[in-house]
């Protein structure tokens, strides 16, 4: 059987997590750039209350996917090239090339790369976000989830399925930090508070 070489899964990882659906889905539904609105982020949040429920699962299931594709194409039997697919999805979601370098949180291509190679993982960020909602604290829920990600996979399911929260994770922690260009305001407060609230400082 066929297989594609390490270097093709990882660049079409990339590629298919740099489809910016959001993006798409909003301007499809009400001809809106999610860069142009709120926070500029291209994220799931912005789409639904930009263009509602509908598009939001629509680009969320597509989102998920892409998320998928790599660690499927690496196959089982080569759990750390699924793991760097999963985490090149990510990076091309969360800084896609089609929207010179913006993108979103990347927490749906996660899941969709969790879902493949430790679902467990997958669980877990969920669960953070509905206990982070159910407190009015999303973001910080996300934060909890996304941090103790590597250690609870190690602890329930081994080093690969780590390896792959890892790979996921990292993206997504840096991108919180960074956002999508420099804080308003000076010094380490603004990072410290876009690391654990996903949000700029009030």
């Amino acid at each position: 059987m066929l297989r594609m070489a390490p270097v093709a899964v990882v660049l079409v990882a990339f590629l298919a997590g740099s489809v910016p659906c959001s993006n798409l889905a909003a301007r499809w539904a009400r001809g809106v750039d999610l860069r142009t609105v709120g926070s500029g982020t291209v994220s799931g949040t912005a789409l639904y209350r930009v263009a509602g429920f509908p598009a939001l699962a629509l680009a969320g299931i597509v989102d998920v996917a892409k998320g998928a594709l790599g660690p499927v194409l690496a196959g089982s039997d080569r759990p750390t090239l699924a793991a760097v697919a999963g985490g090149a999805a990510v990076i091309g979601h969360n800084w896609s090339p089609f929207l010179r370098g913006a993108g979103g949180r990347g927490i749906a291509p996660a899941l969709g790369a969790l879902l493949v190679q430790a679902w467990p993982g997958a669980v877990l960020v969920l669960a953070g976000l509905v206990v982070g909602k159910a407190f009015g604290q999303t973001g910080l829920g996300g934060f909890v989830a996304e941090v103790s990600l590597a250690p609870v996979l190690l602890a329930v399911d081994g080093t690969a399925a780590a390896v792959a929260g890892l790979a996921v994770v990292m993206p997504m922690l840096v991108k919180r930090i960074m956002g999508n260009g420099p804080p308003g305001a000076p010094g380490l407060h603004p990072y410290v508070t876009r690391l654990l609230f996903d949000r700029e400082p009030a």
